[in-house]
Order: C-alpha cells, then structure tokens, then sequence
C-alpha cells in the first residue's frame, strides 16, 4: 500500500509575489519522487506564522487524529510552527500517531536516524531554554529578597475589630466587604480568623 502524504504550505500575505504554489509545487515532486500518493494538500493563505489558529493546519492536525495520512511534508519548518516549542509538540503528536515528518528545506526526515537524531536535539535544546528561562526567574526573585522587596500582591491591613463590630451588628459578608473596599472571601477570611462564623444565606 502506498504510503499517503499531506502537504502543508502556508505564505502570510496575498499578492506581492507571494504564492503558496511554489511550496506547493516543490513539495508534489518530492511525494512523485518518494511514491507517496497525495492524500490531501492544506495551503493558509494570508496568514501570519505567528498566529495560534490556522484554519488548514488546524484541519491538517485533526485529519492526523483520523490516521488519513501517513507522513506530513512541508516546505521549510517556518511555513508549519510558530516556534521551536510549537514544531516538538506537532512532531510528538505525529510521532504518537505514527506519523512521519518531513521538511523539504531543512532535509529533516523523522523516518531516518538523521530525521530523528535532530529532533532529540532540538527537544534539548528546547528544554535548555525552559531551564535557563526558569534559573533566571529564581535567580530574579532571590535578589528581590535579598533586597527586601516583598513579593506577591500587596497585603490589605484590615480592621479586624471593625469587621467584627459590623458583623455583631447583624451585617452581610457582601456588605462588610463594601463597606471597607476589600473581598467578600477576604472578610470571610478574616473572620474566620477571628471565631468561627455561621454559614448564612445571602441575597443579591
């Protein structure tokens, strides 16, 4: 049986110069040469890399869910994902699918040790960067503390002793709240930290 390809192409603007049938055309031969037949040809006209939602790529992947192809094929690793991030993700669902990948550009072809080997390498590298992004966000905090910078939303002094007074008055959580311009679950809180309160049931 013959193994059954989809094409993806995408250009960001209409016009210009810019086709998608260039990808598209580079990326048949490719298929003819390999023996793949074409089992469908996802092309985003118009639309940014950038963008989190492609409606064909968006359809490409769903497609992939169904098994209707068996490798997906692209012209340059930029027309498919957004990021680094984005491509490991679409490259680990295809590669739980079954599902090869090929970037014509690039000469990344998962179903080769070669294909494979570079996709561990950009995993690693991906996670190098998460753990750099991570070691300078501990590093930035450490030296807010050793400065004495308090982290985390300013704390709200509340009038403990008012909020009681208001609530043996017979006032709502909801109106105490207003009253001193702060949550109803940071009256709730406080009091609760005071003795503890009686469920009631609240109107508006």
């Amino acid at each position: 049986m013959a193994t059954r390809a989809a094409i993806y192409a995408r250009v960001s603007t209409i016009g210009h110069g810019q086709s998608p049938e260039m990808q598209l055309s580079e990326l048949r031969e490719h298929c003819n040469r390999r023996g793949w037949q074409i089992a469908g040809e996802y092309v985003d006209t118009g639309i940014s890399g950038a963008k989190d939602r492609r409606p064909e790529l968006d359809r490409l992947m769903q497609d992939g869910h169904r098994r209707k192809f068996d490798v997906v094929a692209v012209w340059k690793f930029d027309r498919f994902a957004r990021s680094v991030a984005h491509l490991l993700r679409a490259l680990d669902t295809f590669r739980v699918l079954g599902i090869e990948f090929v970037s014509l550009s690039e000469s990344l072809d998962t179903a080769t040790p070669a294909g494979r080997m570079v996709f561990t390498v950009l995993g690693a590298v991906a996670e190098l960067e998460r753990s750099l992004i991570a070691e300078r966000v501990r590093a930035g905090l450490r030296n807010a503390r050793t400065k004495g910078i308090k982290l985390g939303p300013p704390s709200m002094n509340l009038d403990r002793a008012r909020i009681v007074h208001l609530r043996a008055q017979g006032s709502s959580l909801r109106e105490i709240a207003t009253e001193l311009g702060c949550s109803h679950a940071l009256v709730h809180k406080s009091l609760a930290n005071s003795h503890p309160i009686r469920d009631e049931k609240e109107g508006g």
